[in-house]
C-alpha cells in the first residue's frame, strides 16, 4: 500500500532528523576531544517549540557531556542576588555541551510583561545583557542565541492543544492565559529585546516556528553549519534562510516576524 502523503513528509523528516542528530554525535565526540564550551540560548514566546526543539538536539547526546537547563522562579534569597548570578552556576566547563530553555531573558519578557520585576531593573537588564555576554565570548565560550517566533493564531491552538494532551498537562501553567491576552505587550517586549541586546559578540538568530519540523530541522542545521568538527557533511546542513535569520531592525518592519 502506498503512503499518503502525510505519511511521506512524516518519513522525510524523520529521515532528516536522524542524519541531522549523527551530524550532533560527530560534533560533540570533537567537542569533547577539544574540549571547548558550548552555550545555546533557546528563546521564544509560550508555545513556540522550545522544548521540542532541545529533546531532539539532546536526545541521542552523551548525557555526561550534555546539560539542558530549565531553572524555576527564583528564591527570595535569589531575587536579592546579582540578577545574572543563579546562571552562571550553569555555564559550561571544558567539553560540555548546555542549553538553557529559557535564561536571563527571562527579565527582559515574561518578568517584564508580567509585573515581576521594575522597570528600572528592566532598563539595567538591556544595558548590561550585552556586556555580560560579551564577557562569556571574550572567555572562550561560544555563545548562540535562537529567538523562536510563532504567529498568534498558531499559539492560541498549541495552548489549547496543552489542554487536552494527557501527556503534556505538565506544561500547563496560569502563564498561558496571559501570553494570549498579553500577545501585544510580548510583542513589544520581543522588539526592544532585540534591538538592545543584538550585538556582533553575540546575535539574536530568529527562528520562524509555525511549523515544528522545519524549526526544527533549520535550526540544528544551522547551529551545526556553525560549529567546527571533523567528517562534517555539509550537504546536510542547507538550512532555508527564509526560516533561519539573523536579527536586523529592519525585520521588525518588513513581515518577517509576528505581531
Amino acid at each position: 500500500m502506498s503512503e499518503t502523503p502525510r505519511e511521506e513528509a512524516e518519513h522525510g523528516y524523520r529521515r532528516q532528523l536522524r542524519e541531522l542528530q549523527i551530524e550532533l554525535v560527530k560534533f560533540q565526540r570533537h567537542l569533547i576531544k577539544r574540549g571547548d564550551r558550548i552555550l545555546v540560548l533557546i528563546e521564544g514566546r509560550d508555545a513556540a517549540g522550545k522544548d521540542g526543539v532541545i529533546k531532539h538536539i539532546v536526545e541521542h547526546l552523551s548525557p555526561r557531556d550534555t546539560r539542558v537547563v530549565a531553572l524555576p522562579a527564583p528564591t527570595s534569597r535569589q531575587q536579592t542576588e546579582w540578577y545574572f548570578q543563579r546562571y552562571v552556576a550553569h555555564l559550561p566547563a571544558a567539553a560540555e555541551f548546555v542549553l538553557f530553555n529559557r535564561s536571563w531573558y527571562n527579565r527582559a519578557g515574561v518578568e517584564r510583561v508580567m509585573g515581576f520585576c521594575t522597570e528600572e531593573e528592566i532598563e539595567a537588564f538591556l544595558g548590561d545583557a550585552p556586556i555580560f555576554e560579551r564577557m562569556l565570548v571574550n572567555a572562550g565560550i561560544r555563545l548562540f542565541k535562537y529567538y523562536l517566533d510563532i504567529g498568534r493564531a498558531e499559539q492560541i491552538v498549541r495552548l489549547k492543544g496543552r489542554r487536552h494532551d494527557p501527556l503534556g498537562q505538565w506544561k500547563i501553567s496560569p502563564v498561558d492565559k496571559a501570553a494570549v491576552q498579553h500577545w501585544a505587550d510580548y510583542t513589544r517586549a520581543r522588539d526592544e529585546m532585540l534591538r538592545r541586546t543584538h550585538s556582533p559578540q553575540a546575535p539574536w538568530h530568529i527562528v520562524r516556528a509555525n511549523d515544528k519540523h522545519a524549526a526544527r530541522l533549520n535550526l540544528i542545521r544551522h547551529l551545526l553549519a556553525q560549529l567546527h568538527y571533523r567528517g562534517k557533511e555539509k550537504a546536510l546542513l542547507a538550512f532555508d534562510p527564509a526560516i533561519v535569520f539573523i536579527f536586523d531592525e529592519a525585520r521588525l518592519k518588513d513581515g518577517s516576524l509576528a505581531r
